[in-house]
Parts: C-alpha cells; structure tokens; sequence
C-alpha cells in the first residue's frame, strides 16, 4: 500500500530552524512531483515548496522564498524541507504530497500525508 511518512516537525524558535522529511513507499508508478503545503488554523491549506523529478526543478511561496529549500531523494522517494529563519506566521501542520502528474497535465496519482506540526514560537 502507498504511505507516505512525514517527520521532523516541532516546536522551534523564532530565526531557528527545523528539516522536515517525507518517506513515499508503496507506489507502483514513479512519482515526477513532490511538494510541501501547509495549513494554520482559519487558514487554507496553501503551498509551500514544490520540486520535480526528473530534473529538480522547484518552486516555491513568496513568503518562504529565500529562506525554505526543498530537496529529494529520488531512490528513497524521499523529499526533504529545510526550514531557516522560522517566523511565528510559519506555524501550521505541514503535509507532504505527492504526484505523477502526465504530459497533458493530468494527475495520475496523488496522495498526501497526515501531516506534521511545526510551531515556531518563543
């Protein structure tokens, strides 16, 4: 069965800085899309940080642009979210996704995690 695995989340000072990690097993097709969204409460689920495979090209949201970076493992299907200079408006449950996403833009497969709190307060 597909599972996707997140960790890393806790609590952490403002400027401080936290690694999130995200485990996919169980596909039976490669995944080409991987990203990281989150969701405060009253608040959207809204993405954060997107990267493709092959070729690893990433995007990401304004607010964290400069300060968050995402990286993968393809052979892990592993996808990782270095988290620096942590401001409280980055609190919220991060949830991992992931897709394969076809040529004509059709989403083959998507599947998400059951997220991980990240609290940045002092």
């Amino acid at each position: 069965q597909v599972q996707l695995v997140e960790s890393g989340g806790g609590l952490v000072q403002p400027g401080g800085s936290l690694r999130l990690s995200c485990a996919a097993s169980g596909f039976t097709a490669s995944i080409n899309s991987m990203s990281w969204h989150r969701q405060a409460p009253g608040k959207e689920r809204e993405l954060v940080a997107h990267i493709r495979s092959p070729g690893g090209s990433t995007n990401y949201a304004d607010s964290v642009k400069g300060r968050f970076t995402i990286s993968r493992d393809n052979a892990k299907n592993t996808v990782f979210l270095q988290m620096n200079s942590l401001k409280p408006e980055d609190t919220g449950v991060y949830y991992c996704n992931v897709r394969r996403v076809l040529s004509n833009g059709v989403v083959f497969t998507d599947y998400w995690g059951q997220g991980t709190q990240v609290t940045v307060s002092s």
